[in-house]
């Protein structure tokens, strides 16, 4: 039985009528391979898909094929590395001449007669390992999502406070000393002081020792100008009536002698009550009542003019002020004194203004930092003016004292919670959030003042600094210890904010 009858007919006949019989010569082949090609593109003048034109290398299909033509010169084919090797140097490497005579290379543009270029040579084909981009794209997503993790870590140790301690461990980490310290370049021969003795350069020729004495420019020492000025000595007050009675009788016997020269009227006679019959007499006896009524013109007019002499004498205010600014100029001249007080709480705004305008008054500079754990306050000035702010902070407010918000308060909060809602705004940081308001009030969620029982204010530090840090008074709302701390660094004062953390109330 044949083999396609035992299939079912599915599989391929394999009678003589459906076999196709291969051809014997090149010839043949190639004549069977162009009767494909004719059949398939309606012959040699067949128009290709769209209205195009066939390709240049199809067009003589339907030439005679001679007997000396191969299967590859007679497609218009590249030669092989053989020939082309005998073709070196002819365009596109293609044969210039053949059996039949020469040929044209239909790829070669000959109008503008541009020689043409080496041969192209094939080049081996490259294939990627299968999964490498995908190693690469899942590389790129494991590091996005190592750094949003970063961040987000970041993001809630600033808001836990872990990362102040951090700051906290590397403020306290001491340096190594180094080698050799700088004072001792000069002296050692070396880069440490492993080969002292043998290494000293003290009696050597290039030694910075010598025989010669340098007396260096005296200066007047600093302390000099900071030192108080004698206070003149107190007299008892039997020695301050003598010399008041002693300078009033000179007085007066200057006055008389220039009243018996002509060179003053004489004054008239000082009128009172207790020598009105001594001093008018007769005149008193006459008309008392016109005498009286003279004498109490005359106690008023001197009381005027001696009121009128009093305010002819009283500074004004603007005068009062530069009076002042000057007093405090010349205090902060003897040197600049500078106190940092923690407070617990200022949620009563009496409190935060006494604050404000006690360092304004007293013509001091610098901050008053406003957190929700505590607040720190800074302060320098004169050693006059920080003794009165140091007796306000530490005696004369009452921290303790509790009182509700003021409605212009209560309405900049609102103001800030609007601003902070609408689109575009920011919700942090700054000194008009709502965030930044809320544990500013005096008030809790439910409406009811807050305990300040326990609110207290200690002094963290007190000294002598060489130049005041701030150049006018001001306040600064933080939200975390990270913005307390780059704020207070920009001044190279953020030491204080460690020491205020860790001093208790």
């Amino acid at each position: 039985m044949d083999r396609g009858q035992q299939h079912g007919g599915l599989g391929p006949r394999h009678d003589s009528s459906s076999r196709v019989q291969k051809p014997e010569s090149a010839a043949d082949r190639m004549a069977a391979l162009k009767a494909r090609v004719a059949a398939a593109v309606g012959g040699a003048k067949a128009k290709g898909g769209l209205n195009t034109p066939l390709h240049p290398a199809l067009a003589d299909l339907n030439a005679p094929v001679k007997p000396g033509d191969s299967l590859r010169s007679s497609l218009g084919q590249r030669p092989t590395p053989d020939s082309a090797r005998n073709t070196k140097g002819k365009p596109g490497g293609f044969p210039s001449t053949s059996h039949d005579g020469p040929r044209v290379n239909p790829y070669i543009d000959t109008s503008n007669n541009v020689p043409a270029g080496k041969a192209r040579e094939s080049r081996q084909l490259i294939f990627n390992q299968k999964g490498k981009y995908i190693q690469q794209a899942n590389a790129l997503r494991r590091q996005a999502a190592l750094e949003d993790m970063k961040r987000r870590i970041a993001e809630q140790a600033r808001k836990a406070g872990l990362e102040e301690d951090r700051a906290v461990e590397k403020a306290f980490v001491v340096e190594e000393p180094p080698e050799l310290e700088w004072w001792d370049e000069g002296l050692i021969d070396g880069k440490d002081y492993s080969g002292i003795p043998q290494s000293l350069k003290i009696t050597t020729p290039d030694s910075i020792v010598t025989l010669y004495i340098q007396h260096p420019v005296a200066i007047e020492p600093p302390q000099d100008k900071l030192a108080p000025t004698p206070k003149p000595m107190y007299l008892t007050p039997k020695e301050q009536q003598k010399l008041r009675r002693q300078r009033r009788m000179m007085e007066l016997k200057e006055k008389q002698a220039k009243i018996r020269l002509g060179l003053e009227p004489a004054p008239p006679p000082k009128v009172k009550k207790s020598n009105l019959m001594r001093v008018l007499g007769e005149e008193a006896v006459k008309d008392p009542t016109a005498v009286e009524a003279r004498v109490n013109r005359e106690i008023a007019a001197r009381f005027d003019k001696h009121m009128q002499a009093n305010e002819e004498r009283k500074l004004t205010k603007e005068e009062q002020h530069e009076k002042l600014a000057a007093n405090q100029a010349k205090d902060a001249a003897k040197g600049i004194h500078m106190v940092v007080f923690k407070i617990g709480s200022l949620v009563n705004g009496q409190h935060r203004y006494k604050i404000n305008i006690n360092a304004t008054q007293n013509g001091l500079s610098g901050v008053c930092i406003m957190h929700p754990k505590f607040n720190l306050v800074i302060v320098e000035g004169g050693e006059h003016s920080i003794n009165n702010y140091k007796k306000l902070m530490l005696r004369r407010i009452d921290w303790t004292e509790s009182l509700p918000s003021r409605e212009r308060d209560t309405a900049a909060s609102a103001s800030s919670a609007l601003a902070a809602a609408a689109p575009g705004s920011s919700s942090t940081g700054g000194n008009g959030t709502a965030g930044a308001r809320e544990w500013l009030k005096g008030e809790d969620e439910h409406g009811q003042l807050k305990d300040l029982s326990a609110n207290r204010c200690v002094l963290v530090f007190e000294g002598e600094i060489k130049a005041p840090a701030f150049k006018k008074w001001g306040s600064k709302v933080c939200e975390t210890d990270g913005e307390a701390r780059e704020f207070l660094g920009q001044r190279k004062m953020d030491n204080f904010w460690t020491q205020a953390k860790n001093t208790p109330l």
